[in-house]
């Protein structure tokens, strides 16, 4: 009877532990399948797209697509791939249909033109069209990049807002599509956000953190001149009066001359810290 009892809880002991492995089977394989898994959604063009390149919706559509670029990265979707490179896809039966893949794990095209992509850059839309590059400002992204480029040996030019033609390397680089918004971690730095901003504004670009540090330099130390003037012009004058109200005459010329000073020497510390602020 004992072992009877015995061999009966063996037997109930294996038949719990198969189906503990049967669950975290079934619980652990489609987590991981769905993970890579590619889905894809059929858009109609009009552009010639390569496999890899991001693409927008074209304006006032919702089933065209164009290939993206930094003028229109807010009607970003996701990134061209081969129609049997999805395992879940929806057609619209088009002839110059693209498949678009909106979730798992595609190629993008991406370039050199904010610094070399590596692993767990977020990729957003570059100056060409349909290529990424790496997300160093608040932007619409694709994805995340999972490795760094393959294949980067392919150069491109480019013209760069101030109208300058740029060389960059181009290469692909697989992404988990996730598209969303980046918003860059702000850098670390002495100098306050509002002095950092009005800096920016005033030299109509990203202002590194020595050239505020000198204007600011310039800035305090004309204010201490300026003052030291003013101070002394008002002080002599008061005194100069008192002694002798006839040189009443002569003090006014004093005041206009050291006013003229004061002028020169803001107009001066203008001009440099403005040439140090846009030149640097």
């Amino acid at each position: 009877m004992l072992n009877r009892v015995r061999s009966l809880g063996a037997r109930l002991r294996r038949n719990v532990l198969l189906v503990v492995a049967v669950v975290g089977v079934g619980i652990l394989v489609p987590a991981s399948v769905s993970a890579d898994t590619t889905i894809s959604q059929g858009y109609s063009t009009t552009d010639k797209l390569s496999i890899g390149s991001l693409v927008s919706l074209k304006d006032g559509t919702s089933d065209q697509v164009v290939a993206t670029s930094s003028s229109n990265v807010n009607s970003l979707i996701g990134v061209v791939i081969n129609s049997d490179s999805s395992l879940l896809s929806v057609s619209n039966g088009s002839s110059d249909q693209v498949q678009v893949a909106t979730n798992g794990v595609a190629s993008v095209l991406v370039s050199d033109i904010n610094g070399p992509v590596v692993k767990g850059d977020q990729i957003t839309a570059s100056p060409i069209k349909g290529v990424g590059m790496k997300a160093t400002n608040n932007a619409k992204v694709v994805g995340i990049a999972q490795d760094s480029p393959a294949n980067s040996n392919s150069n491109q030019t480019y013209t760069d807002d101030q109208g300058k033609k740029q060389k960059v390397t181009l290469g692909e680089v697989p992404i988990v599509v996730n598209v969303t918004y980046f918003y860059a971690q702000p850098d670390k730095t002495l100098i306050p956000t509002a002095i950092q901003n009005l800096a920016n504004a005033l030299a109509g670009k990203t202002v590194n953190s020595l050239p505020i540090i000198i204007s600011g330099v310039i800035f305090i130390v004309t204010v201490i001149i300026v003052i030291s003037i003013i101070y002394s012009m008002i002080r002599s004058s008061i005194i100069s009066v008192g002694r002798n109200p006839m040189a009443q005459s002569a003090v006014y010329r004093d005041v206009i001359q050291l006013s003229a000073l004061v002028l020169g020497i803001l107009a001066v510390a203008v001009i440099a810290i403005y040439v140090i602020l846009t030149r640097f």
